[in-house]
């Protein structure tokens, strides 16, 4: 059973309460309607929430490690997963190198 919605619904308005709308904005000199420049310039919040997006994505994985591999990096603090990454890194850029 979904539960109802708690939004309230919105009443748009008719075209003569837009355009009374829209007279007053233009009479007030601190409420001017935004340009067409302006309306196309703006974008969706939801673009903007985040961390931007990275360039070089990485995978979600699940990895079992041993408790003294995670204990060791994790004693390292804030941080230690981009370590471990870095030491997988340098260890894959050596390794690759010999062949």
């Amino acid at each position: 059973m979904s539960k109802a919605s708690k939004r309230t619904s919105v009443a748009m308005p008719s075209a003569q309460d837009d355009k009374l709308i829209t007279a007053a904005a233009k009479a007030d000199p601190d409420a001017q309607p935004l340009t067409p420049k302006q309306l196309k310039s703006m974008v969706p919040i939801r673009a903007l929430r985040g961390r931007p997006k990275s360039a070089s994505t990485k995978q979600l994985v699940s990895v079992r490690y041993s408790p003294e591999v995670l204990a060791y990096f994790k004693s390292t603090g804030e941080g230690w997963q981009s370590r471990m990454d870095r030491v997988l890194r340098e260890y894959v850029t050596r390794h690759s190198r010999r062949r």
